[in-house]
């Protein structure tokens, strides 16, 4: 059965272990229970762990109520699982439902403590970046947290007779923090949850670095004044959360956002339909990254303090030289933080780049860069690796990290160069090996992107979540029965997934193309279109894939309806276009056909000998 008490009266044994007092006000005394190193990854704070003695990389997700595992990470660790308690299930921000089972740990190592028969819930879909699944607030609440993002590290923390003491112990001289009142917590609820106000209306926030990006329901943001139909409101995309459901977001002006002693002005915030038993609005990394966070349990407070830089708007992140005492905050942590799309970084309040801790060593770098990358502050970024990898210029996982950032930066010729010298020293490593072989796909060396997805084809495990990855360069690089293999691969083991039906219609589409298995291509563009927003661009992907389905079929009227539906949602597409005007062209109507297939080759010139190449012709 799972049993929470027993993993947290486990757990206290890291504290043993980790005893480090830190200077605090008076009386009080904190006790470093463990400390963490955090990776960040696309916004996504990652930290190793290890199963059964092999290294494995979770997602720190202070928005999941208790430590989860994917179905295909617990195959792939050869994990046995079996039923959750009566009832248990998991549901994502999307509002879909998940059901889980669990599997127990016989040793789980945490900051280099083994804890032993530990419990974890099975399911939902994955992370991404590597990880294996989710460590949630069944480990994070122990005691009180504190979130160093910026920094790479997250610690727990146990504080001893501090009563109301101020718990931000890195603040010095008269500086105050912000500080909240966040809800008490139960066994059934670790959430962190407090109150903020947009555009003054009230609103109740979690606090999820499970997210990468902060998000604001629909209903908080109406009760703001902010509709979809508001002016300046634009589509920012599709996300989801553990659960299957997928969901519409969208970035929304708004005059002020504030939490606590400290107001965000003239910034923008995503959007989305999603559903939360606890909260309006999920307060994700980007927040955590840019601001300094100690959750006192205890206490029922969070404090935090600014560290620089843009908060929410991270796409556009702009920074200026404003070197900073280790530990202090940049700016006053009471302040009006302007975040005016139009403003330059000099003229910006928050345009200083977030306080860094000179020196260190090579992993001190490497993670602090990382964060600085997740912020855009790709400049800053680059300079700490450059100091990681003098440090340690023989270890592959800096040399990958600071060729990400150079590909980021379109510097190819050093992304490559640094993609190659850590494949020299890992020649097994498969994320590098796909890095390099969509940076040659880029690059034009169409054999050398083929020989490399080859390669790590050859070194992952059958579950490993990065097929769905390859099967999407080897479907670019016309390689289509490779291709064929990893969606089979993904698939097979990632039924629970939100990227399940995504990944059905590309299956759809390749075998189309190949002229193969067409029968199963038309069950899996099938599934997907019931999974699908009608009206949405992905329902006109698909659409249009089993569009060609039934043109392989020789089914030309189920063909253009299909063909129709997609080119109702999406007019321009070639695709859609010329397979409609050879349905109809079969179907002796030739002059419509031929009206058809001009209006695709006007839109894409190659489009007729793209299907000529299929064996698809008048």
């Amino acid at each position: 059965m799972l049993q929470p008490p027993g993993l947290l009266a486990a757990s206290v044994f890291i504290g043993t272990s980790f005893i480090c007092a830190v200077p605090a006000p008076a009386a009080c005394k904190l006790v470093k229970i463990a400390e963490f190193p955090i990776t960040m990854t696309n916004l996504r704070p990652l930290m190793t762990a290890k199963i059964n003695d092999r290294d494995v990389q979770f997602l720190v997700d202070s928005g999941a109520f208790y430590s989860m595992l994917t179905g295909a990470s617990a195959a792939l660790l050869n994990l046995k699982t079996h039923m959750a308690p009566f009832g248990l299930s998991v549901t994502g921000v999307g509002g879909g439902t998940t059901s889980v089972s669990v599997a127990t740990v016989k040793v789980f190592t945490l900051a280099g403590v083994p804890l032993h028969d530990v419990d974890f819930l099975v399911g939902g879909s994955e992370a991404g970046s590597g990880t294996i699944g989710l460590l949630g607030q069944n480990i994070l609440h122990i005691r009180d947290v504190e979130y160093d993002l910026a920094q790479g590290v997250i610690r727990l923390m146990k504080p001893e007779d501090c009563g109301k003491s101020v718990l931000a112990y890195w603040i010095a001289g008269t500086s105050q923090p912000s500080v909240i009142d966040i809800e008490p917590t139960s066994r059934e609820g670790f959430h962190t949850v407090g109150i903020a106000t947009v555009n003054g209306s009230e609103i109740r926030v979690m606090f999820d670095t499970g997210a990468g990006t902060s998000i604001l329901s629909l209903r908080a943001a109406a009760r703001a004044g902010v509709k979809l139909d508001s002016p300046g409101v634009v589509p920012a995309g599709v996300s989801h959360g553990i659960g299957k459901n997928t969901y519409p977001t969208y970035l929304a002006p708004f005059a002020s956002f504030k939490l606590g002693d400290e107001e965000i002005r003239n910034t923008r915030l995503r959007i989305g339909d999603i559903e939360l038993q606890e909260a309006d609005m999920l307060i994700g990394s980007d927040f955590f990254l840019s601001h300094r966070i100690y959750v006192a349990n205890g206490q029922h407070k969070l404090y935090f303090t600014y560290n620089g830089g843009p908060v929410f708007n991270l796409s556009g992140a702009k920074y200026a030289e404003a070197p900073a005492e280790p530990g202090l905050p940049v700016a006053p942590p009471a302040q009006a933080h302007d975040q005016s799309p139009d403003q330059t970084a000099a003229q910006a309040t928050p345009s200083a780049a977030p306080p860094r801790a000179d020196g260190g060593d090579a992993a001190d770098l490497s993670r602090r860069g990382q964060a600085l990358a997740s912020r855009r502050d790709f400049a800053h970024a680059l300079a700490d690796l450059d100091r990681a990898c003098e440090l340690a210029p023989d270890n592959a996982e800096y040399l990958y990290q600071r060729g990400i950032i150079h590909w980021q930066m379109q510097q190819r010729p050093p992304a490559m160069t640094d993609f190659n010298r850590a494949i020299e020293l890992e020649p097994k490593d498969a994320p590098t090996l796909i890095a390099r072989a969509e940076l040659k796909l880029q690059t034009g060396d169409r054999e050398g992107a083929g020989a490399d997805l080859d390669a790590a084809d050859a070194v992952m495990a059958k579950p490993a979540n990065e097929r769905l990855t390859m099967a999407a360069v080897y479907e670019r690089l016309d390689l289509l029965e490779p291709a064929t293999k990893q969606f089979d691969l993904w698939i097979a083991y990632h039924e629970a997934d939100a990227r399940l039906p995504v990944a059905l219609n590309d299956r759809c589409w390749v075998k189309a193309l190949r002229g193969v298995d067409l029968e199963a291509a038309r069950k899996d563009c099938d599934t997907a279109l019931n999974r699908a927003a009608t009206g949405s661009a992905f329902y006109a992907k698909i659409a249009g894939s089993r569009g060609l389905v039934f043109l392989r079929l020789g089914d030309y009227d189920k063909s253009i309806a299909d063909y129709d539906a997609s080119l109702k949602i999406n007019a321009k597409n070639a695709w859609s276009l010329y397979g409609r005007g050879l349905d109809k062209v079969r179907k002796q109507r030739p002059k419509e056909g031929q009206a058809d297939m001009d209006q695709a080759t006007a839109v894409r010139p190659q489009v007729a000998e793209e299907f000529k190449r299929r064996g698809i012709v008048p």
